[in-house]
């Protein structure tokens, strides 16, 4: 008989109080918190697909993709004036930047950019040496190996518009409204 009441008896921790659930209202009255009405859920899925559809266009290059931004914005300091620079005000030296500089172009911070640095130095695609004006700053440069590879990468943008079921135009105008958006949150 005791053992019959202790098998019976509900913890009452474990039962559903009633005045909790009436309080729970429908999922459907939530839609603000739905992940699929999410923008930044849009955003980072795109995000990982585009860069899952890069990989096997930067892997014959032997490149990953962080690796290639950091390499495009490197080879747009070989092109002397960068985006959004009057001229004279050159961002870069033959295509030499500080890591300040890379940072900031790629959003990222020192302690993610300076490993993925000594990676492709290793690679012998850029070389990384400390300012002889103020020892503080280091420059990086591309390598003449790392300047060829330009040429390889070239096709790539155009190859990854082709995956796209989209027009360049609808592309162009998706990359300047998320450069809107940017821009408003910094």
């Amino acid at each position: 008989m005791i053992e019959e009441d202790l098998h019976s008896e509900v913890s009452p921790e474990l039962e559903p109080l009633e005045s909790e659930a009436q309080e729970l209202a429908p999922l459907d009255q939530y839609p603000e918190l739905h992940l699929d009405n999410q923008l930044c859920f849009s955003l980072y899925s795109l995000s990982r697909k585009v860069i899952q559809n890069y990989t096997p266009l930067l892997k014959p290059l032997g490149l990953t993709y962080p690796q290639y931004l950091v390499m495009l914005v490197m080879w747009q300091g070989l092109e002397g004036k960068p985006e959004g620079k009057p001229e004279g005000k050159l961002e870069s030296k033959q295509g030499r930047l500080a890591v300040s500089q890379l940072t900031e172009k790629l959003k990222l911070d020192t302690g993610t950019v300076t490993p993925l640095l000594k990676r492709m130095e290793g690679k012998g695609l850029l070389s990384r040496k400390r300012s002889e004006k103020d020892e503080r700053i280091v420059m990086v440069s591309l390598t003449p190996k790392g300047i060829a590879l330009r040429e390889a990468a070239r096709p790539i943008p155009q190859a990854l518009l082709c995956q796209a079921d989209a027009d360049a135009q609808q592309m162009i105008q998706l990359r300047e409204t998320l450069k809107a958006v940017l821009a408003s949150l910094d």
